[in-house]
């Protein structure tokens, strides 16, 4: 641009800055023409000054002309792609400092129209959810534009199975503000049996209203937002291993019909028969020889003694001796609760008693907050599982027969952290939190 010249008063040169418009990471240069209307040589030095100074160089610093001769200096504004640079007007001035007369020192200003741009950052985590019927996502927006904008973000699936929920559903944003949404995702019907079922989606960030209209007329903008894809994992209300206890339980009770009830129901026939069949009546002469009414104590049936005498025999009873008997036992259960830092390993751990032996036929594991990694458990020596954190929420294990821990060995969690999840309360945990409950009947054991 060619500014028309200014006169000035001795020892002051010409100046004119026009305006200039520039979008932030852009480049605009303008132009200034210094003139020295005075008589003598004289030296300039020029600075910018102002908001733009930081972004805005004048080439060259320093001229030196002659009297009635002039130099044109080019001024580049060159502001960075950045939301602290705001849309609008600013200031921008350009200090003219005489060496040989400092007091004819001048500022000349002009106006900078900051053009706008839009960029809006969003992330969604976690990327996949699993649950029955519903999953909680959450949104971080950022607005790294230089204008203010609203935002509304638009599902997508390929179906029509899942329904959406935003809150809040159209936050507003100042320049360099962020904001966290909530997105909760619901499945209209419950699977209650087989596998689980996988709904892919998309979520997209969009500007509303005018401001909308204005950003999708820029086709040349380069920004562009791809939508964010993610997935809800429908896990069935009844897992596999529930069909395979229902079928064993099945084979079982049609089993005690077709076997076992008819054996016990003929052996309570035959004891039954037994009980009521008639005794035969002993002889006279069995009753000790004697005749009726010459016992000892001359009364009739004194031959009493001799019955009584046939109950008082020596070392009858029913302990064992030697070798180790089992007791009865009784219902116990036992809950090793485990945090663990992310990126660390620990390990939980319950002891069996002395002289005990403990049977375990149940365990449940909680994994409420969703956490990611890996758990071990192991009874003793022996592994039982090893499973990935974040394919369950609960998780639990049944055994017809209980598997016996000895006296001093140990039920044994071993878990590493890779990242904790987000519970209800919808912010993200500081380390993994994981729960395990063994119950089964604990059984003393004696010598």
């Amino acid at each position: 641009m060619t500014p028309s010249a200014a006169s000035s008063g001795p020892g002051a040169p010409g100046l004119d800055i026009p305006a200039v418009t520039v979008t932030p990471g852009d480049i605009a240069t303008t132009s200034l023409t210094v003139r020295n209307d005075s008589d003598i040589v004289e030296a300039y030095d020029l600075k910018v000054v102002g908001d733009c100074a930081a972004w805005t160089t004048v080439e060259p610093e320093r001229v030196s002309l002659y009297p009635g001769t002039s130099e044109t200096v080019t001024l580049r504004l060159a502001p960075p792609r950045s939301p602290e640079i705001r849309a609008g007007e600013m200031p921008l001035g350009v200090r003219v400092l005489p060496n040989e007369h400092p007091e004819s020192v001048k500022v000349l200003e002009t106006t900078v129209h900051v053009g706008e741009f839009r960029e809006l950052k969003t992330e969604l985590a976690p990327r996949r959810r699993r649950g029955w019927l519903r999953g909680r996502y959450l949104l971080a927006v950022r607005n790294q534009g230089n204008t203010p904008v609203q935002v509304r973000f638009a599902p997508g699936q390929a179906g029509e199975e899942l329904g959406f929920a935003f809150a809040p559903a159209e936050p507003k944003l100042e320049p360099g503000e962020s904001t966290e949404v909530r997105l909760r995702v619901r499945t209209a019907k419950p699977v209650w049996f087989g596998n689980p079922v996988v709904w892919p989606f998309t979520v997209d960030t969009r500007e509303t209203g005018e401001q909308e209209e204005r950003a999708e007329a820029r086709w040349d903008d380069p920004v562009v937002r791809p939508p964010l894809d993610a997935e809800f994992v429908q896990i069935p209300i009844f897992p596999k291993w529930l069909l395979a206890v229902l079928a064993v339980l099945l084979a079982l009770l049609l089993a005690w019909f077709a076997l076992v009830r008819p054996a016990v129901r003929s052996a309570a026939e035959e004891a039954a028969t037994e009980a009521v069949r008639p005794r035969t009546t002993p002889a006279a002469g069995q009753a000790g020889g004697e005749s009726p009414g010459t016992g000892t104590n001359n009364r009739p049936g004194g031959g009493q003694k001799s019955g009584a005498a046939t109950g008082s025999g020596g070392g009858g009873g029913s302990s064992a001796e030697g070798g180790t008997a089992t007791g009865a036992g009784q219902q116990s259960s036992a809950t090793i609760d485990l945090k663990t830092g992310t990126g660390q390993t620990k390990t939980g751990t319950y002891k069996v008693p002395e002289k005990s032996v403990f049977g375990v036929t149940d365990i449940v594991v909680a994994n409420f907050q969703g956490d990611e990694g890996v758990m071990t458990i192991t009874f003793g020596d022996r592994k039982i599982t090893t499973i990935a954190l974040e394919t369950f929420r609960n998780q639990d294990y049944h055994w017809v027969t209980p598997i016996k821990i000895s006296e001093n060995d140990t039920v044994t969690i071993n878990v590493t952290c890779t990242k904790p999840g987000t519970p209800a309360t919808g912010r993200q945990a500081q380390e993994c939190h994981e729960v395990l409950n063994v119950s089964g009947i604990l059984s003393r054991t004696t010598e």
